[in-house]
């Protein structure tokens, strides 16, 4: 295995799982969660020669693919407005809470405290600035312990 698949490999080894569940708890959904990971992983091993940092670069692309898939899916419900999905096991507090809250906060909060990410790279994935990223961040932490703290009344 040459030099440039091997740091994708590692790079999936390392933050695979992690960003695995960072893509669920956005999404909400383990099948575009697995479908965003797995076809950022294989974009990176397609284009391995020119990533210079596979763990950022896959992390981002990811998370595009997800919004992506997310705003088809939108779409698709919005044209077959009468269909209705129903879940059928009970959804925890925290992915209730995180769907209630914008996307944007939701990528922000997730990537920087969770996934661990940079600000910098988060202000890239969003296509805004880093000030942004930090009202993101403040917004989006400040609703989720509103609505959390108005679930263990």
């Amino acid at each position: 295995m040459d030099q440039a698949r091997e740091r994708i490999s590692e790079a999936y080894r390392e933050h695979g799982r992690t960003m695995w569940r960072a893509l669920y708890s956005f999404t909400g959904d383990r099948e575009i969660a697995s479908d965003a990971l797995s076809e950022a992983f294989a974009r990176a091993l397609r284009d391995d020669h020119q990533i210079r940092d596979p763990a950022a670069w896959t992390w981002r692309v990811a998370f595009r693919i997800a919004s992506a898939e997310l705003r088809r899916r939108a779409n698709e419900k919005a044209a077959v407005a009468d269909e209705h999905y129903e879940l059928h096991d009970p959804v925890p507090e925290l992915m209730t809470a995180l769907a209630q809250i914008s996307p944007n906060q939701r990528l922000a909060v997730l990537l920087h405290d969770y996934a661990d990410r940079p600000t910098s790279e988060i202000a890239e994935t969003l296509g805004c600035s880093r000030a942004t990223v930090h009202v993101h961040l403040s917004q989006g932490r400040r609703r989720l312990r509103a609505l959390l703290e108005a679930t263990d009344e």
